[in-house]
């Protein structure tokens, strides 16, 4: 018989190993959930141009590359040593994108070829033409972008214009290039979405927005679709086995022609801006989280980069927030199929 004070080791010891096991049992949680999720960290919040990894021998594409964060990614680059595609609507502003890149990068590698991204018969002739030209493609920076054009417009197949160029362009333009992807070490697809995604919503029964256009509206459907492709893009890859690395960005709010041509700088969006400008990123503080997510060693497939002031619209590097929607994985599963049938575009089934 055990006496008193016996009992009460006995108790206390016991309580112990049930704490124990109830620690091991959240840790063997947090385990599982880590795997069920690409683990993500954080970036130096001054991360800078200096610290960019040597890109020589490195190739890289970049869509819209001739004026704003495009042109800054493709700038700096070609200065870091890679060999970059500037891919553009406009053969002259690729040109002249091409000469100013090289007053600041005397022996800059850098070319220009055009594409359409809302025609997607000019999406796939570039895809051929780099396919039959490139030894492989080491980056795709999906960048290009229109904003909250005033009036609905359709692409060269029918589709809404900001709908078409911003996202059924980009997803079409990677899935053309996939086989060219792989044939890299370490491939990696940047797609740049924005804050605007976080009032975004994809909306199911009426994505070309033919019943009611709000150009706001369509330009944050856009942007979270972008959004949700990057995300579902790291999925498929992870289960398909393509060694991708498929990552998404945005900057904040910058200083660069999208509202100009957007909205237009009269207009009451293009007032609000121009009295923010002074607290608004420049087009190369808009860059970073994107060349971070291109470049850093420590940038992580499925992560969502941007500054981290207030609202996420200017401040330091860091992990951008994800909406709830952007996170649906079901959704995402959905808007990519749909997206599959209405461009006749696939990817690799998973496995193959």
């Amino acid at each position: 018989m055990m006496n008193e004070q016996q009992m009460g080791n006995t108790r206390a010891a016991r309580a112990g190993w049930r704490n124990r096991i109830a620690a091991f049992g959240v840790l063997l949680a947090c385990a599982f959930a880590a795997g069920g999720a690409r683990a993500q960290s954080a970036p130096k919040p001054d991360w800078g141009l200096t610290d960019m990894p040597s890109q020589k021998g490195r190739v890289f594409l970049v869509t819209g590359g001739t004026s704003g964060m495009g042109f800054e990614d493709a700038k700096a680059l070609a200065a870091a040593g890679a060999q970059v595609v500037i891919a553009a609507r406009n053969p002259q502003r690729g040109q002249e994108a091409i000469e100013r890149i090289r007053q600041e990068v005397p022996h800059a590698k850098v070319q220009f070829e055009h594409v359409d991204l809302a025609d997607l018969s000019s999406v796939r002739a570039l895809s051929q033409r780099l396919s039959g030209t490139l030894p492989r493609l080491d980056g795709l920076i999906n960048n290009a972008a229109i904003m909250a054009t005033p009036e609905r417009g359709t692409s060269a197949d029918g589709f809404e214009m900001q709908f078409a160029t911003n996202y059924l362009g980009h997803f079409v333009l990677t899935a053309e290039l996939l086989p060219l992807l792989r044939r890299s070490d370490s491939p990696r697809v940047v797609t740049l979405s924005s804050v605007a995604a976080r009032r975004g919503r994809i909306n199911f029964d009426d994505l070309q927005f033919e019943q009611a256009y709000e150009p706001n509206v369509v330009y944050a459907q856009s942007k979270l679709a972008c959004l949700m492709f990057a995300l579902e893009l790291q999925r498929r890859s992870d289960s398909a086995g393509w060694g991708l690395q498929s990552l998404a960005a945005h900057p904040g709010i910058a200083v660069t022609e999208l509202v100009a041509r957007g909205p237009g700088l009269d207009s009451e969006q293009g007032r609000q801006w121009s009295a923010m400008r002074p607290n608004l990123q420049t087009a190369a503080q808009g860059a970073i989280p994107t060349l971070y997510a291109a470049t850093a060693a420590d940038a992580r497939g499925g992560s969502y980069y941007g500054p981290t002031g207030p609202n996420e619209v200017a401040g330091p590097l860091g992990l951008a927030t994800v909406p709830p929607l952007a996170s649906d994985a079901a959704a995402a599963a959905r808007l990519w199929a749909i997206t599959e049938e209405i461009t006749g575009t696939r990817f690799p089934v998973p496995g193959r």
